[in-house]
C-alpha cells in the first residue's frame, strides 16, 4: 500500500500532498473504522492537510488559551463577504444569522421552529442519510419526494408531495439539500425559484442544508436558496466544514430570510453558546482567508471526477456515473452488476474498498454506492482496480 502514492506532490492541489503512510496515522473515523488493508473512500472526510490560514488561527487561539465560549459576529461577517465574492449574493444579514453546533443540529433546531412533533418533513431521495435519523429523533416524520431519472428535483413530484403532506392541515417543512448529497447536483436558479413558488402555494416552510456550497466547480454556479424570489421565509444552514475538512472543528450558521427573522429569534441561547469556540475560529478563518486553498481543492476534485469517469469506462463499464458539479462525492449506479441491493458490501468483502451503501440514502438508493473523491488520484485508481477485480 505504501507504494500507491508514488506520484509527485502538487503544492496547489491539497489532494496530492499526503502519503498513504501519513493518512494511516490519522485517528479520525475515516481511517480507523476499517482494517489497514481497506481503502476508505466512504465518509465525507477529505485526505488533505489543514489549510494554512485555518491552522494558524487555531494555533494562535490555543497559544492565547482562547478556548472559552463563542462570542461576536466574526463568523457570519466572514461568510457574508465570502458569499458576496463567490456567489454574488448580498443577502446574508449578520443580524439574521445564529451560531449552531453544526449543520445537522441546526437543521433540527430549524425544524423545531417551523413544525411540531408529528409534522411532515419532505426530502428528495436518495439523500444524505442523517436527514432520516435526525428528523426521526426530532419526532417528525419523513415524506419522500424522489428525484427524477436525471437525478434532479422532480417538480411535479414535489408539487404532489407537498399537496398530500398538507392534506391533513398540519405544518410541513421541506428539507432541501443544496447542492445535493449524494449526487453532486447543483440546483439552478430556475429550479430553486420554482421550489419557492411551490412552497408558498402549499404553505410549506423550506429549510436548506447548504453545507456543500463552497465545493462547487469553477464552471458551475451555486445559488443560495435565500437568494431566489419567494424564499424570504426560508431558513438556511451553512458551514465551512465540507469546504475545508473541518468536521472535527464543528460550527455552523443558521441563516434566516427577511420574513423568518422572528423565527430565528426563538433559537434557544443554549444552542448558540454550545457551538465550539475553536470551531467558530476555524470556520471564520476558512471563509475569510481560505479562498486560494479552496480553489486548489475544487480544481483537484474536478480532475478526480474526470479520472473516475475514465477509470469506470475502462474497468467497470456497467457502472453508471453522472459526474456532478459539486461536493466531493460520486454516486455510482451498480445495478447492472447484479450485486444485489448493497454492492458496497461486496466491494468491501471482496475488494477491500469501503464505500457508502446506497440503501442508506432512502428510496432510489438500492444498488448504488457513494464514493468519496476527496483523496489522491492514485487511491481512486487503486480503488477502481480493486472494485473491478471484486466482480471479475
Amino acid at each position: 500500500m505504501s507504494s500507491v502514492l508514488s506520484g509527485a506532490r502538487d503544492v496547489t492541489n491539497p489532494l496530492r500532498q499526503l502519503t498513504i503512510d501519513q493518512l494511516r496515522q490519522r485517528t479520525s473515523l475515516k481511517w480507523r473504522e476499517y482494517p489497514a488493508d481497506v481503502l476508505p473512500l466512504w465518509v465525507a472526510e477529505m485526505d488533505v492537510p489543514l489549510a494554512e490560514p485555518v491552522a494558524r488561527a487555531i494555533a494562535d487561539a490555543v497559544a492565547r488559551g482562547d478556548t472559552g465560549y463563542p462570542a461576536g459576529t466574526a463568523y457570519p461577517e466572514a461568510l457574508a463577504r465570502f458569499a458576496r465574492r463567490r456567489w454574488g449574493w448580498d443577502g446574508l444579514a449578520v443580524e439574521r444569522a445564529a451560531l449552531v453546533p453544526d449543520v445537522m443540529h441546526g437543521v433540527v433546531e430549524a425544524l423545531r421552529l417551523v413544525t411540531e412533533p408529528g409534522d411532515a418533513v419532505v426530502v428528495n431521495s436518495p439523500v444524505y442519510p442523517p436527514f432520516y435519523s435526525h428528523v426521526a429523533h426530532a419526532d417528525r416524520r419523513i415524506v419522500e419526494a424522489p428525484l427524477g431519472a436525471d437525478l434532479r428535483i422532480d417538480l411535479a413530484t414535489l408539487d404532489d408531495t407537498f399537496r398530500r403532506a398538507r392534506a391533513g392541515g398540519r405544518a410541513v417543512a421541506y428539507l432541501l439539500c443544496n447542492p445535493h448529497n449524494p449526487t453532486g447536483v447543483v440546483h439552478t436558479v430556475d429550479e430553486l425559484t420554482a421550489v419557492a413558488s411551490l412552497a408558498e402555494r402549499h404553505g410549506v416552510r423550506v429549510v436548506a442544508d447548504e453545507i456543500h456550497a463552497p465545493v462547487v466547480d469553477a464552471g458551475a454556479r451555486f445559488v443560495p436558496y435565500l437568494a431566489v424570489p419567494g424564499a424570504e421565509n426560508g431558513l438556511s444552514l451553512m458551514s465551512a466544514s465540507k469546504g475545508w475538512n473541518l468536521p472535527g472543528l464543528r460550527g455552523g450558521l443558521l441563516v434566516a430570510g427577511p420574513a423568518a427573522a422572528d423565527d430565528l429569534a426563538r433559537v434557544p441561547y443554549d444552542v448558540s453558546v454550545s457551538t465550539s469556540h475553536l470551531g467558530v475560529i476555524a470556520h471564520t478563518a476558512a471563509f475569510r482567508d481560505g479562498g486560494d486553498w479552496l480553489d486548489g481543492l475544487v480544481a483537484g476534485l474536478a480532475d478526480n471526477r474526470r479520472l473516475l469517469a475514465a477509470l469506470l469506462a475502462e474497468h467497470l463499464p456497467a457502472v453508471r456515473y453522472r459526474p456532478g458539479a459539486a461536493t466531493c462525492l460520486a454516486w455510482l449506479d451498480c445495478r447492472a452488476l447484479d450485486l444485489g441491493e448493497d454492492p458496497a458490501a461486496v466491494f468491501l468483502r471482496k475488494g477491500r474498498v469501503a464505500l457508502n451503501s446506497g440503501s442508506d440514502f432512502g428510496t432510489g438508493g438500492a444498488g448504488h454506492v457513494r464514493l468519496n473523491l476527496a483523496t489522491a488520484p492514485e487511491l481512486i485508481t487503486e480503488a477502481v482496480r480493486r472494485m473491478a477485480a471484486a466482480v471479475a
